[in-house]
């Protein structure tokens, strides 16, 4: 039976009503949108036992763990990144990959393993998913321009990716837009280039601010369309 879900959009929608705590059973996936929109408005998720499954590296694929109380994964979960690529952006993908381990993340690397030619929506949307589902905090996708993975990633519910070509865009997807996902070109970028945009976007911290009501638009026009 699959497991429930918190989502931003859940979050927005208790704020309306009113809600300032919102009690989750054990079994419930809580994204990591929703947590940062619930610290941002000041509601309160309560799980029963306080427990998540936080994720591992080990090489390219993912180990199963016991799980461990919510104070002492979070901060786990916040460092993970999924990584993923076409054949495109394969060689920029194994630049970043190393470069992430260093700043101090957990890398999840979904694919693909080879320059082989791939189709590109599969591995956007497996980027997207795991944010969109909390098992990733934000997402790392590489095509050959970067534009075609975006289209993807943002068809996911609670994604907001972006196509970053510089230190401006980066800044900016984040501050302005609190983007969970960056989009790169890995025929358009340079190695060094692309490891400057990387560390800007992840550690640009969201405005919030005026840029709050645009975003609670975005996830108003997602919500219209999805149901």
């Amino acid at each position: 039976m699959p497991k429930k879900l918190i989502s931003e959009r859940t979050i927005l929608d208790a704020a309306k009503r009113g809600e300032k705590i919102i009690l989750a059973d054990d079994d419930v996936i809580v994204t990591a949108a929703a947590y940062d929109r619930s610290k941002q408005i000041g509601i309160k998720i309560e799980k029963k036992h306080e427990t998540v499954k936080p994720v591992h590296q080990s090489g390219t694929q993912m180990e199963p763990t016991p799980s461990i109380t919510k104070s002492s994964s979070q901060s786990v979960v916040d460092a993970v990144i999924a990584i993923g690529s076409d054949h495109g952006g394969f060689q920029l993908k194994e630049v970043l990959k190393p470069f992430l381990v260093g700043l101090g993340y957990k890398v999840i690397d979904i694919g693909t393993t080879t320059e082989e030619s791939c189709d590109y929506p599969d591995y956007a949307y497996a980027v997207a998913k795991m944010v969109s589902t909390g098992e990733a905090s934000k997402g790392i996708m590489i095509d050959s321009v970067g534009i075609a993975s975006a289209m993807v990633a943002n068809k996911i519910v609670d994604v907001r990716a972006a196509c970053c070509y510089d230190e401006y865009s980066a800044r900016s997807s984040r501050e302005h837009n609190d983007a969970n996902v960056m989009t790169l070109g890995g025929k358009v970028l340079g190695s060094e280039l692309a490891k400057s945009i990387t560390k800007l976007w992840l550690e640009t911290p969201y405005g919030g601010g005026r840029h709050q009501k645009r975003l609670d638009k975005i996830t108003e026009i997602e919500s219209r369309i999805i149901k």
